[in-house]
């Protein structure tokens, strides 16, 4: 799964600018469902391809702010794996939880690499990353590996892989590329340089590193003679970004650089091109390929039904999917694919508001909820220029409904938090970072933990990366604060100080932690809290 990527970027898809050899290959070798729907942005489509719920029934809806958490009453495909004698294996991009309990070794992978947050160089990822020869977190500490950040998640995968070669495996590559920031060798982006602008040179510059990465792991499955009994899964989590990546949009969402296959929008902003994203499926033992198309409305959240569906695995007993098996859709009859509805929303707030741009997609119809409703006949206007809103009230209507059931059955978790655990022995110290932090409009942020054993604490709030090395000393911040449910503990920053600690007792039990400093009369967030548990209390 790559990152960004939008429909349109593909050679096959018909672009005028990337060259994808590789993708292009897999294309004709695969069965593509050319109507295949993700969430508008990153977090929310990894929570729903893993679970196969809608990503907001995960507790997923936004990328920061403690919304990207995967809430742990959801079981993950890497879990359903696991427990069905698989190796379990992610390389690249998590975003689903920094802290226990929502790390990938904590939601049922053996073997992970990963870098940190929703991007290289984000604030959960190590600090001088830039995507060569950067530090990763390989199963929970911190590695420094060797070369641009794509083929480092392909060439360990491939290592993994090879180890494995003799089980059944689940490896799960999910590449942080092409997203933001736009960086990559000049081989690569030069030959785009002079057809558009630089930032979409850069662009398709990254996309054809994928595609190359991408054709020497095929190839290597070929020669481990692998490649016909594997189940191969090309997809991208959502369009292309129009403000940092692929694509440059007008204020109606209409394409001025870049390729769309015609369809309007872009990644968070809305429209077709926000959600529907390529999808290759290739299976050669299970007569899967051909480079068919099917057009019948398929989503994200099928993917895990499907795979059990064809891997004869156990349907977990929390497995009420919101997704459906393709398996007859791709192996059997599309005449007998139901006539489905399905949701796209785009919230990006602590707590979700109904409403709030939403789209209702159907075999014909889109329905928008933007600024004003929106209508659109996407079989006659996949560009989506026409807004048939006024011309087809009983449509409204019916999708309207479905969009309120929709919202009844998904809402019942939306008012809770999910919680990062502190004082486990899984993950003493913790480290939060300000990434995961709910962010209040006029107060503090704070993050949601859960603490597990009641004791003596040292939490110790960072001013910068901790890794860099970087004190508070010659900062000239005078004071920390520390804020435990209702209690806000004030301390001065002594001259020459290091670093400030709160040594507290904590009770057992889920609480509201914030922390900040202030230099010159100003108040600064923390960039991170390190929390340890130092002592039991007395019995």
């Amino acid at each position: 799964m790559t990152d960004d990527q939008g429909y349109g970027d593909i050679g096959a898809h018909g672009s005028p600018y990337v060259k994808t050899p590789a993708m292009d290959k897999l294309h004709d070798q695969s069965v593509c469902l050319v109507n295949f729907h993700v969430d508008p942005c990153c977090a929310p489509t990894r929570s729903a391809l893993l679970t196969g719920q809608y990503s907001s029934r995960t507790g997923v809806w936004h990328t920061i702010g403690g919304r990207s958490l995967l809430g742990t009453d959801n079981v993950t495909m890497a879990e359903v794996f696991r427990d069905a004698g698989y190796k379990t294996a992610i390389f690249g991009k998590w975003h689903l939880g920094e802290n226990y309990p929502f790390r990938p070794m904590d939601r049922g992978f053996e073997e992970s690499l990963i870098h940190g947050g929703g991007a290289v160089g984000a604030n959960p990822d190590y600090a001088s990353n830039d995507y060569y020869d950067d530090t990763y977190i390989h199963n929970g500490v911190r590695e420094q590996y060797s070369g641009y950040c794509n083929t480092v998640w392909f060439t360990e995968a491939m290592k993994y892989i090879k180890e494995n070669r003799d089980n059944p495996f689940f490896c799960y590559v999910s590449t942080n590329v092409p997203h933001a920031p736009l960086l990559v060798d000049s081989a690569y982006s030069e030959p785009y340089k002079s057809m558009v602008s630089e930032r979409l040179a850069n662009y398709y510059g990254m996309i054809a590193k994928v595609d190359e990465d991408l054709g020497i792991f095929i190839h290597e499955l070929d020669n481990l003679d692998l490649a016909d009994n594997t189940i191969l899964i090309f997809m991208t989590d959502n369009g292309p970004c129009p403000w940092f990546g692929g694509i440059i949009i007008d204020e109606n969402g209409f394409v001025e650089e870049g390729y769309s296959c015609d369809m309007r929008g872009g990644k968070i902003w809305g429209y077709e091109n926000a959600h529907r994203v390529p999808c290759f499926i290739r299976w050669p033992d299970g007569d899967i390929g051909g480079g068919t198309d099917i057009s019948k409305l398929t989503a994200h959240i099928d993917l895990l039904p499907s795979l059990i569906d064809w891997c004869g695995l156990e349907t977990p007993s929390q497995g009420d999917f919101d997704g459906i098996s393709l398996r007859n859709l791709i192996q059997g009859n599309e005449d007998n694919w139901p006539d489905r509805t399905l949701f796209v929303h785009n919230q990006r707030v602590d707590f979700t508001v109904k409403y709030k741009e939403y789209q209702v997609l159907t075999e014909q119809w889109r329905l928008l909820n933007r600024d004003t409703l929106e209508l659109y006949d996407i079989l006659d206007d996949q560009g989506q220029t026409k807004n048939l809103v006024a011309e087809y009230p009983d449509v409204v209507q019916k999708l309207t409904a479905q969009y309120e059931d929709w919202w009844e059955h998904i809402s019942t978790n939306f008012d809770q938090f999910n919680p990062i655990i502190v004082g486990n022995e899984k993950e003493d110290p913790s480290m939060l970072y300000s990434h995961d932090a709910h962010r209040p409009k006029g107060e503090p942020a704070y993050w949601v933990v859960d603490v597990e054993k009641e004791g003596e604490y040292d939490i110790q709030p960072y001013f910068r990366p901790k890794e860099t090395g970087k004190t508070l000393k010659g900062s000239r911040i005078s004071k920390g604060f520390l804020s435990i449910g209702d209690e806000v503990i004030e301390k001065e920053v002594q001259q020459g100080a290091e670093t400030i600690n709160f040594k507290i007792k904590l009770s057992s039990g889920q609480t509201k932690v914030s922390a900040w400093f202030q230099r010159d009369g100003k108040d600064l967030r923390s960039y991170s809290l390190e929390v340890e548990k130092i002592g039991n209390l007395p019995m």
